[in-house]
């Protein structure tokens, strides 16, 4: 384990990931909102989908950046 900074808060932890336990909830529940939308929309972009679920452009880069070895039609 390292020492990380917590991609969506800022704050120091020590674990595995990128979120800290505080964050961890909210992340995964913006991963699932995530994957429901690109799963059910052909040809959106990445504004479009941080629109229609309210998940931050940053978190859906920081997410498309992670799916990269997925197949995505963006």
């Amino acid at each position: 384990m390292e020492f990380k900074k917590c991609v969506r808060c800022g704050s120091f932890f020590v674990t595995e990931g990128d979120v800290c336990q505080n964050c961890m909830p909210k992340d995964k529940l913006d991963r699932f909102k995530f994957q429901d939308y690109i799963e059910n929309n052909v040809d959106v972009s990445a504004n479009d989908i941080s629109i229609n679920t309210g998940i931050s452009m940053r978190n859906v880069n920081r997410y498309l950046s992670q799916n990269n070895n997925q197949n995505i039609n963006l």
